[in-house]
């Protein structure tokens, strides 16, 4: 059976995007409830609230891929960049470079995707990792890029992608359809994330960094940071999140796939909403509590 890149209309995914119509309309309205809802807290309880939810999302979209990366060095990274007070004096690298790609997209999320973006993005999430050969750069080995089951005695390939001597060719093609596709904002998360990982264009990080787009895209069509977990909401659902992805390897027919992922990306925005309400709920008791407690039991509490 041949791979979705090997089918006569690659890269030409077949989906109706008149059935994700009201997901955007819901997806469009919470985002403006919860705008609404961050001009009611304060700056100290905004600020803190952005570096929960990018902290969210690193800790999220690395865990999926296996790797468990150190919260706290990662908060205290994100909180540098913001003027905050560190956790730490000395953040781990691993945390440290993920915190400038969420950073990088979170000030730079109007910018259009190019190539230079990506190799960025590479370079920060594996900053002094010297284990991959190729590092800020597409993969360029010869033999075939596969995900391969490692169960004993039922050895299974889940997905060969393009070889990497056509790599540079299907990432032109990837960042033109990116930069002028048009349609709903969710379709093209959606659509960008399975074609994305189809290429799988890097040695290594091409979960996070095909999450990073994802999470770029979703930014640019609200015309602001979008401040959702969306990785957080896969790695709940990880084992179909996984089964989803591999249906898609064999055909350009991708509406359930939309489906599923447009569920998670409003799951995520739900999470986000319940936690700005929260904020909202607790400075508004802070504000009473601020009248009859003192410093230091204000302090406590």
């Amino acid at each position: 059976m041949m791979w979705n890149w090997q089918l006569k209309d690659w890269p030409k995914f077949v989906y109706e995007s008149s059935l994700f119509a009201d997901a955007e309309g819901v997806f469009m309205r919470l985002s403006g409830e919860a705008g609404a809802y961050l001009s009611y807290i304060s700056k100290e309880e905004t600020e803190l609230f952005k570096v929960e939810m990018l902290s969210l999302e690193g800790l999220a979209s690395s865990k999926i891929e296996g790797e468990l990366l150190d919260r706290e060095s990662l908060q205290s990274s994100i909180r540098r960049h913001f003027g905050l007070k560190p956790l730490l004096k000395k953040e781990n690298s691993k945390e440290a470079g993920m915190a400038e790609a969420l950073i990088d997209l979170y000030k730079n999320y109007q910018d259009p995707l190019d190539h230079a973006l990506l190799f960025k993005w590479h370079k920060f999430i594996f900053l002094d990792n010297h284990s991959l050969s190729d590092v800020g750069c597409y993969r360029t080995h010869e033999e075939p890029m596969q995900i391969v089951s490692n169960r004993f005695g039922s050895e299974k390939v889940y997905l060969e992608a393009p070889p990497s001597k056509i790599i540079r060719e299907e990432m032109d093609q990837f960042i033109d359809w990116f930069n002028n596709f048009k349609g709903l904002v969710l379709v093209k998360a959606a659509v960008a994330h399975v074609y994305f990982e189809s290429i799988h264009p890097f040695e290594d990080g091409n979960g996070r960094i095909g999450r990073l787009i994802v999470e770029k895209i979703l930014s640019q069509g609200l015309r602001q940071p979008s401040l959702i977990v969306v990785s957080k909401s896969l790695e709940i659902a990880k084992k179909e999140y996984y089964q989803q992805l591999e249906k898609c390897n064999h055909t350009l027919e991708i509406n359930d796939w939309i489906k599923f992922f447009i569920s998670k990306i409003i799951d995520a925005q739900k999470f986000s909403f319940e936690l700005l309400r929260f904020l909202l709920c607790k400075s508004k008791m802070m504000s009473k509590l601020s009248l009859i407690l003192n410093e230091r039991q204000l302090k406590v509490l």
